[in-house]
């Protein structure tokens, strides 16, 4: 194992040869250093206070101790660390003490991720917590169920899925398998994921009339991550329905549109091919967004957040990509910052040549030859 120093915290955990892997003596990723970051700005950014933050896949314990350390007086009342590795226990009690931390407001567990959550530890009876952080390696699907169910009304469910493979449509029969959906392998299909992981997620609080809200929501380097508030209540589940649709695409003229059917044809007279259900609802907090760039402190998320901040000033399904439609038409693709100003849209973090924009591909188009 080596020491290893991530901000001002200090870790002694084993670092990948190559890809982070489940083998590792301690489990330490170092390309999720960009999300253990964002999931700092958020917790400081949101009002929530005296929080009960439990990590159930704690591996290194790395963002653990990073909380005790980044967060603001008063945000964390008690954090709890699990993970089931055998060594787990040893490992975190001696980074604890490397960082100079005592156990005052910590509690270490070594059991199954679910069997923790459900509060069926040997050594005390867990309740619900204010916030829980679901960062698997691979499909978060184990633990979604049990995560929901234990998040408070008001509390903040983040979820990260590595398996982006399925959510894109590399496997068409594990994405309908896993997340009860198809996807669609074009130049969307990170958006498309996305939107179908979040579904997922809000599925199974609405048997149980809790609404999980999505407030930030991002594809980034190899994975998905989404923040969801918990709600309660039966109207909001009913208004989650009725985001769940289906999204088409026309392969023929690019143009795309939100469906509650899974079929149609296209108004240049091909028909639809389709994605879905997925979510259609908003995937941001606009101005919880806005709040974490003005709290932001990292500067390497600093772009990225302020990306993300353009892009929830029009937040709605699907984009189109000005070198797609380049090359479709056989036409050249123009500036973007004139394209932008032109289209009245803003840019999208899932392509660096994407806009989202309330025009439709036949004025798109016109605007470009013009």
């Amino acid at each position: 194992m080596k020491l290893i120093t991530e901000q001002t915290t200090k870790i002694k955990a084993t670092l990948p040869k190559r890809d982070a892997n489940k083998k590792q003596e301690v489990f330490y990723n170092p390309m999720m250093k960009s999300n253990r970051n964002i999931s700092i700005v958020l917790l400081n950014s949101i009002a929530n206070k005296g929080m009960g933050l439990a990590l159930p896949l704690a591996g290194s314990g790395i963002r653990g101790l990073r909380f005790l350390k980044e967060l603001k007086k008063g945000k964390l009342d008690c954090l709890y660390l699990n993970d089931k590795k055998e060594n787990f226990v040893e490992n975190i009690e001696e980074n604890l003490e490397l960082n100079g931390f005592s156990k005052k407001k910590i509690k270490i567990s070594n059991e199954d991720a679910e069997r923790f959550l459900l509060g069926q530890s040997e050594n005390e009876s867990f309740t619900y917590f204010d916030y829980i952080d679901i960062d698997p390696f691979g499909t978060p699907n184990p633990f979604i169920s049990v995560a929901v169910n234990k998040i408070k009304r008001n509390g903040i469910l983040a979820i990260t899925a590595t398996d982006t493979a399925a959510l894109t449509g590399t496997y068409p029969k594990v994405t309908k398998r896993k997340y009860w959906a198809r996807s669609l392998r074009n130049y969307m299909m990170h958006e498309i994921g996305l939107r179908i992981l979040i579904r997922k997620v809000q599925l199974p609080g609405i048997q149980f009339d809790k609404a999980m809200v999505p407030i930030l929501s991002y594809n980034k380097d190899h994975y998905f991550r989404v923040y969801f508030r918990s709600e309660k209540g039966k109207e909001k589940c009913d208004q989650l329905i009725k985001e769940h649709q289906y999204l088409l695409f026309c392969p023929h003229c690019l143009n795309h549109q939100v469906s509650n059917y899974n079929l149609g044809k296209c108004d240049c007279g091909a028909d639809f091919d389709y994605a879905g259900p997925l979510w259609t609802g908003k995937m941001f907090d606009a101005k919880l967004v806005s709040k974490m760039v003005k709290e932001n402190k990292f500067v390497e998320e600093e772009k990225f957040l302020k990306a993300l901040k353009e892009e929830a000033k029009l937040d709605r399904v699907g984009f189109y990509d000005l070198h797609v439609i380049g090359k479709k038409y056989k036409i050249e693709a123009k500036k973007m910052e004139l394209m932008l100003k032109k289209l009245k849209g803003v840019r999208t973090h899932f392509s660096k040549n994407g806009i989202k924009t309330e025009k439709g591909i036949v004025e798109i188009l016109k605007i470009i030859k013009k």
